[in-house]
């Protein structure tokens, strides 16, 4: 983190703007207070367990959001603690929803310091996903464990091989986006800018009007695929490049993710025509766009679609709740949960109707563990009650319901943007006070951890004995 603080440091030196102290400062004092502890306990080791496991996960993203916000507080543009810890945590988390305004006229240290937050936390959560979070046994991830410990079915000889393929396919896609945008005219700060938050889905643009400010179909269309692609399982890339690996490994999830995309996309592409004065071509693009931007939890907006008809408010509502795969850089529920849950559903009628009769439970060409099932269970069960509790808390602060609704789901999703006047696709969170700011950050937080990873710290049992 304080390296990647340098990048911005130039970048405010070349232009003249005072901001290069803030950011050379931050990363000064941040990589001397990591350094000195990376002395201190250097050579110590610690026994693993789940339980350090939680608190790891939970601490560090914890410690790197607050990090994050120091420059963000401390530059020109004039935040608040709460308005830099939402800026930063929605960075990382890749939720992409703002408080700043005026983002055009901003300082471009600022800009892409937004930019390498949404990058960060991208392929932070690719790793916490694939690495981390199944052997904590977490949101019925067990099926994506590819590491050492599967050694029947091993992907690549070493954990770290498996790090490094994934920050090399990550890598590739940023500069190919970068590259695409470049080509359909964007400049070169902008097309890296946005490259990053398309690749990790995560939203953060450097202009008001989002996307919608370029005006061009075809970077409409660069950003669909690339937000497409971020929001499939990583490990899908890798399987590919491995002789005889991507047949063995055939992916349900990839299959209703994009059957979901195309019908929702159609359906709104008629309903544009039937309901709205616009073409077949801008219909599908906008359409395209605008879904494929919800969905994959970006929050990137063309135009305030929340004014095409009551129809496709409904669609892009429900898309807020599915969100993308597992093992990619999206958010929300996700699609293997969906289908496991629907596994689930079939085996209790199949149950009903012949009670005597054994319900295997499969996800694909797997069968589905009792503690897969339990753990999606329990993290859809969470996910409604805190989206409860979030609405509950949102609007006893003073937002009417749709603003502490949407609200809630949108930080609890990782999506971006909500519904009505004030954080709709054409609003952002400037209007929101402290104190409902603090909410959103814990439940983006909360939300992008998987949910369980954080709640179970605030269990008495968790720290008994401890």
């Amino acid at each position: 983190m304080a390296g990647a603080m340098l990048l911005p440091a130039l970048l405010d030196f070349a232009d003249g703007n005072d901001d290069y102290r803030v950011f050379l400062g931050s990363a000064a004092l941040i990589g001397s207070v990591c350094s000195l502890v990376a002395v201190a306990t250097r050579g110590q080791r610690i026994q693993p367990t789940p339980e350090l496991g939680f608190v790891l996960v939970t601490g560090v993203w914890l410690v790197s959001c607050v990090v994050a916000a120091v420059p963000l507080y401390l530059a020109s543009i004039g935040l608040s603690v709460a308005d830099a810890m939402f800026e930063s945590v929605s960075g990382l988390t890749t939720t992409g929803a703002t408080v700043i305004v005026g983002l055009d006229a901003l300082p471009r240290g600022i800009l892409l310091w937004r930019a390498l937050l949404n990058w960060l936390g991208g392929i932070g959560i690719i790793g916490m996903v694939l690495l981390i979070l199944p052997s904590l046994r977490v949101g019925g991830l067990s099926l994506f464990h590819l590491e050492s410990s599967d050694r029947s079915d091993k992907m690549l000889p070493r954990v770290q091989q498996l790090a490094s393929g994934i920050i090399s396919i990550y890598l590739v896609l940023t500069v190919a986006c970068a590259v695409a945008y470049g080509a359909f005219g964007m400049d070169d700060f902008d097309a890296v800018a946005h490259a990053m938050a398309t690749v990790a889905t995560g939203g953060f643009s450097t202009h008001d009007a989002s996307l919608g400010y370029f005006d061009s179909d075809g970077i409409l269309l660069v950003a669909t695929v690339f937000m497409l692609l971020g929001a499939l399982p990583f490990v899908l890339y890798i399987r590919f490049f491995l002789p005889r690996q991507f047949q063995r490994w055939q992916d349900p999830q990839v299959a209703l993710f994009l059957w979901i995309t195309v019908i929702c996309t159609v359906i709104l592409i008629t309903m544009r025509l039937w309901h709205n004065d616009v073409g077949p071509w801008d219909a599908f693009v906008s359409s395209a766009f605008n879904f494929v931007s919800i969905i994959t939890t970006t929050g990137f907006a063309s135009e305030d679609f929340t004014g095409w008809s009551h129809a496709a408010v409904g669609i892009f509502f429900i898309a807020m709740f599915i969100g993308g795969c597992a093992g990619s850089t999206s958010g929300g529920i996700k699609v293997n949960r969906i289908l496991i849950l629907w596994s689930v559903v079939q085996a209790g009628f199949g149950k009903l109707l012949r009670p005597r009769s054994i319900q295997p439970l499969r996800y694909g060409h797997r069968d589905i563990s009792a503690d897969g099932v339990q753990s999606v269970t329990i993290f859809i069960s969470l996910f409604f009650a805190l989206l409860m509790i979030g609405t509950g808390a949102l609007a006893t602060l003073g937002l009417d319901f749709v603003t502490a609704f949407s609200g809630a789901l949108t930080a609890l999703a990782n999506t971006g943007p909500g519904f009505g006047d004030i954080i709709g696709p054409a609003g952002n969170f400037a209007a929101i006070d402290d104190h409902a700011l603090w909410v959103l950050v814990f439940l983006m937080l909360v939300g992008r951890l998987e949910i369980v990873t954080v709640l179970i710290l605030l269990s008495p049992a968790f720290w008994r004995g401890r």
